[in-house]
């Protein structure tokens, strides 16, 4: 599939300030970029860089303060997702067989209390011999007992925050989804992203967790079919994948985001327990 994705993010900035964007479509074997395009307005100098992996593109840049600025970034992107079948796969690969780079998603981290959620996800979820239907259940769980709600929660909200109060966005959603997997001892890590037909535009948030050896998208907010999906980074949990981080003094005064098809045949594609069929974005 192909997508013409475009984020437009506009500031107002006090004092001399430095910003990180994590706004880029991420290039993986599974996504190209045809096209794409950085424009700032008024411009100025801007140096991308990535690291853990390639998880993310990074772009940095600093205005002087007293001033605003628009930042607008645009692609034409090509998807190739990978359909992987999962009824053979009845047990989560085994900790010491899994690779260094894989091991950090199984730790606790900032939003992520995975160690605190142990039983209830042995009490919920620790009967479900195969893994992938052991993830789907989780994600089931969590669409029927956490609210979605558009700014309920704020930047400081963590898993254990929404448990508590059953309320969220996407964001929210998917750090309960990697912290439920994690107390598993199932891999998973989070995934900002482009995403088409989302109501209302915005950047979403996903997760994906390690399963037979793939890296499988599931989203618990059920806004958007698994295919529609731009990603732009990975990360343990929002800490590692912001949209924006700013150190100094500035105000954001606008945000627009769109995702739409480039071609007409898009057949969305949802997770069946009864196909037992996973989505890799790998």
């Amino acid at each position: 599939m192909k997508f013409n994705i475009q984020s437009t993010i506009s500031y107002a900035v006090s004092a001399p300030t430095t910003f990180i964007f994590n706004i880029h479509a991420i290039r993986s074997n599974s996504q190209k970029i045809l096209t794409e395009s950085l424009v700032l307005d008024p411009p100025l100098a801007v140096e991308e860089f990535s690291y853990n992996g390639g998880a993310g593109r990074f772009v940095r840049l600093k205005s002087e303060g007293n001033a605003n600025f628009t930042i607008n970034y645009s692609a034409t992107v090509e998807t190739n997702y990978a359909i992987i079948d999962q009824r053979q796969e009845f047990q989560t690969v085994p900790v010491a067989e899994l690779d260094g780079d894989i091991i950090p998603f199984l730790f606790p981290s900032r939003y992520c209390q995975s160690d605190k959620l142990q039983k209830l996800a042995y009490t919920e979820f620790g009967s479900i011999e195969n893994v992938y239907s052991k993830v789907l259940a989780i994600t089931d769980w969590i669409y029927n007992n956490v609210e979605y709600r558009s700014g309920s929660t704020d930047s400081q909200t963590a898993a254990l925050d929404t448990i508590t109060d059953r309320v969220g966005v996407c964001r929210d959603f998917a750090h309960l989804g990697i912290s439920l997997c994690r107390a598993l001892s199932i891999p998973a890590r989070y995934l900002t992203c482009y995403a088409y037909t989302l109501q209302p535009p915005d950047f979403h948030a996903c997760f994906e967790a390690y399963i037979g050896g793939n890296w499988i998208v599931f989203d618990a907010t059920r806004l958007v079919p698994l295919n529609s999906l731009v990603k732009i980074a990975n990360g343990r949990d929002a800490a590692d994948a912001a949209v924006a981080s700013i150190f100094g003094n500035a105000m954001s005064q606008n945000i627009q985001v769109s995702c739409e098809v480039a071609q007409d045949d898009f057949t969305p594609f949802w997770y069946n327990d009864n196909l037992m069929n996973g989505l890799s974005l790998q």
